[in-house]
């Protein structure tokens, strides 16, 4: 249990888990086989404090915006909490966009300083001239040193110009390109996700968070920052990615939790599938009668006590006390979901959106269910419009964590939330047991294994000036739905010119492969109709969509090197 009702703002949860839990190790930051650092509550609010004393110095306030733009490291979380604690509101930035996007979130966000670290700034500072707060950088350089201790006799604001309807965080979708979208989160919002989650899924003080998501990303922010330090659990950070330390951090501290995107999970499924090929066949035996026995055994619930007695090799591996993974930024396979499961390693799956902070549906385990994304959080108010014979149609979901609204674009947030209603673009139906399943998108994105969403219109600007009359992009299930939420592909959709020329296909093909691997084409179909545009010209999408729909299937589209 988390309570959060006496609470105004996520500074005052963060202050209060400061006061419980002073000498407990908060964060371990870690570089490949090296422990960087290691920082007890109290050290956390000592960092905490300059950066707040910092940012005051600055003129920065309640209503004032600071960006964090940081690879995964302590000094993210430290940096996070003085901002909190300053009064101010959170951008978090992510560090893999290329500084061209990243650039274009912080124009369009304009924060009154950007907090981020040498190896970031450096490739940013050309294209963009605000305040900057740079961690790790040069001496040579002339910039002001990254504050870690605060004046004596330094007072942290009271906070009382915030309430639970002040804005927390302008968090940034994963999606890339020129339609920048920034969804403004609440302290009341995060403290009802807080609690509901906390109560699914409590931890102990002591207990090991193994951070690998980017904090920017909304289940890591929750799961990996929030959540942890409330509980007064310790989070840690592996400055590599590399497997082999990944392995190295989870069996030196012995991770307890963890949150991880689908890709990750894969991996981790192939290295187990490669050890269990590796044994003898009287061993690969006895393990598949125990992994059967597991399986009964926790029929009704997981229990992490058995599991890692029964199954120990297994669990070694993932450094022997490993009791959750958590899902988020993706669909989770249900077959991989039920292989971890029956290893005794239940992979959490949620369904959410930025706009709604981290989940709005979650399966508790009890009993584990792969086929399904779980009932609503409490609070959450759930609705299927516009079914169709089956029971499939758009999610609408209503609560206490849906946003405020997208940053300076009222339009957007009024197409996006009617009558306290967000509309989340997603097919599903909802079971006899109340669990949602998810079928598919009614919007134009797909969302990669890695966890980005990616929008198709912001893939056109890269063949903007190819030799063809026309051109527009598209998620094939948006146009063909399957009925499933993985495997998606990216399409084009080309009105060639009337010459017959066809050297438009090898261009295509070349820029599509200098593209990143997430955003390159699958396929393109050849169009001869003009498309459909508004009085400014923008193609009609939605009805190029339908007409595409009703004239044309998957069998008419042709594959693209993607390679």
């Amino acid at each position: 249990m988390l309570p959060t009702a006496h609470l105004n703002t996520l500074g005052e949860l963060l202050r209060d888990a400061v006061a419980c839990h002073r000498s407990r190790t908060a964060l371990i930051e870690v570089e490949r086989r090296t422990e960087l650092r290691e920082l007890t509550f109290s050290d956390v609010e000592t960092e905490a404090e300059a950066v707040a004393e910092e940012l005051i110095r600055r003129g920065i306030g309640a209503g004032d915006r600071v960006a964090i733009l940081m690879s995964n490291q302590s000094r993210w979380l430290t940096s996070a909490i003085g901002v909190f604690w300053a009064g101010a509101t959170l951008v978090p930035v992510d560090y893999k966009l290329t500084a061209p996007e990243q650039a274009a979130t912080l124009v369009h966000a304009e924060p009154n300083v950007v907090i981020t670290e040498w190896p970031v700034w450096r490739e940013l500072r050309e294209l963009w001239d605000g305040e900057s707060l740079v961690a790790h950088a040069p001496e040579k350089e002339a910039l002001a040193a990254f504050p870690t201790l605060p004046a004596a006799g330094f007072t942290l604001p009271s906070l009382s110009e915030l309430t639970r309807e002040s804005v927390a965080c302008i968090v940034y979708s994963s999606g890339t390109g020129g339609d920048v979208k920034g969804c403004m989160l609440t302290h009341g919002n995060y403290l009802a996700q807080a609690e509901s989650l906390g109560t699914l899924f409590p931890m102990n003080p002591g207990e090991r968070f193994f951070s690998i998501l980017p904090t920017n990303h909304a289940i890591d922010f929750m799961t990996g920052f929030l959540m942890p330090l409330a509980f007064g659990a310790t989070v840690i950070h592996q400055r590599s990615l590399r497997p082999e330390f990944l392995r190295f951090t989870m069996k030196k501290y012995r991770v307890t939790h963890m949150a991880a995107v689908p890709r990750l999970l894969r991996a981790f499924e192939e290295r187990i599938n490669e050890k269990l090929d590796d044994l003898e066949p009287t061993k690969r035996l006895l393990f598949g009668g125990l992994r059967k026995l597991n399986e009964v055994l926790t029929l009704k619930q997981p229990s992490h006590q058995l599991s890692s007695k029964l199954l120990a090799p297994i669990h070694a591996g993932f450094g022997g006390s490993l009791k959750f993974v958590f899902a988020g930024g993706a669909f989770v396979d249900p077959e991989m979901a039920r292989m971890f499961y029956e290893l005794g390693i239940p992979v959490v799956i949620g369904y959410g959106l930025t706009e709604a902070g981290t989940v709005l549906t979650v399966n508790n385990l009890k009993p584990f269910r792969p086929d399904t994304v779980g009932p609503p959080v409490d609070g959450v108010e759930l609705e299927i419009r516009n079914p169709n014979d089956e029971g499939v149609g758009e999610v609408w979901v209503s609560g206490p964590t849906i946003m405020k609204g997208y940053y300076k674009n009222d339009e957007l947030t009024a197409e996006s939330i009617v009558d306290g209603w967000l509309r989340t673009g997603d097919l599903g139906r909802v079971d006899v047991a109340g669990h949602l399943r998810l079928l598919g998108r009614s919007r134009n994105m797909i969302v990669t294994e890695g966890g980005k969403n990616v929008y198709p219109e912001d893939i056109e600007s890269a063949f903007e000036s190819l030799a063809v009359e026309e051109l527009c992009v598209f998620a094939a299930d948006y146009i063909w739905p399957r009925g499933a939420m993985t495997g998606e592909e990216l399409m084009i959709v080309v009105r060639p010119k009337e010459d017959g020329d066809q050297s438009w296909l090898a261009d295509l093909t070349k820029r599509n492969r200098s593209l990143a691997e997430h955003k390159r084409l699958h396929h393109v179909l050849v169009w001869s109709d003009e498309f459909e545009r508004t009085a400014s010209l923008k193609v009609k999408r939605r009805a190029l969509a339908e007409h595409l729909r009703n004239a044309a299937s998957r069998e008419n589209l042709r594959s693209l090197e993607v390679a």
